[in-house]
């Protein structure tokens, strides 16, 4: 099943294109969004989370997605709980 397509930043650039899709063969949401710098990658790596290891794993990753997007990202929970039914 291809990924449904929910919505691009409506104020993306030629360059920029934070996105997020729907996976139902998979159930995920994907996003797609900016690289956090080495700064925030730190933090966020540094960070500990209950019942959790420090740091991020190599095959995972932290992105930014513009808060513009909340109603996208709902949309998304929407549509993947839809599926769940």
């Amino acid at each position: 099943m291809p990924l449904l397509f929910i919505g691009i930043d409506p104020n993306t650039g030629s360059e920029e294109s934070a996105t997020i899709w729907v996976d139902h063969a998979n159930r995920e949401l994907i996003f797609q969004g900016r690289k956090p710098g080495q700064e925030l990658t730190a933090e966020c790596a540094a960070t500990e989370v209950p019942g959790h290891a420090k740091g991020v794993p190599d095959h995972e990753a932290v992105v930014r997605i513009p808060a513009r997007m909340v109603h996208m990202i709902r949309e998304a929970c929407d549509a993947i709980e839809r599926d769940a039914v």
